[in-house]
């Protein structure tokens, strides 16, 4: 994971996701919206780490869609918790720059292997 700033970046905001999935469910007593982010919010990072052991260009790109996928989704579940009032505007607005920093880094990855495929 050695300079790999998506991978790290990715695992540092999947920590967040599971300690912010954890205060929704006990402080919060939220249990749907909370367990359909931590799908979401972590699945962004493994398939990122899955990218690394890709066989193809193909594999690597498909794995990093995904990931961006799963970021678009997350974005959704954040805004919906934090229009349903179970996050603070400072909360929400922590962990959202956060996630649209990796959908961004992700995008970037796509162009340029598209680009590089053409």
């Amino acid at each position: 994971m050695d300079g790999n700033v998506v991978l790290i970046k990715s695992k540092k905001f999947a920590v967040r996701i599971v300690n912010l999935y954890k205060y929704l469910r006990y402080e919060k007593n939220e249990y749907v919206l909370s367990k359909q982010l931590l799908r979401s919010g972590t699945s962004i990072g493994a398939n990122i780490a899955e990218s690394t052991c890709a066989v193809s260009d193909k594999d690597f790109l498909s794995k990093i869609y995904i990931a961006f996928k799963e970021c678009a989704e997350t974005q959704y579940w954040l805004d919906l918790l934090f229009e349903t009032d179970y996050m603070t505007e400072q909360e929400y607005q922590s962990i959202s720059s956060d996630c649209i920093e990796l959908k961004k880094l992700l995008s970037s990855i796509t162009k340029t292997m598209k680009e590089k495929d053409n």
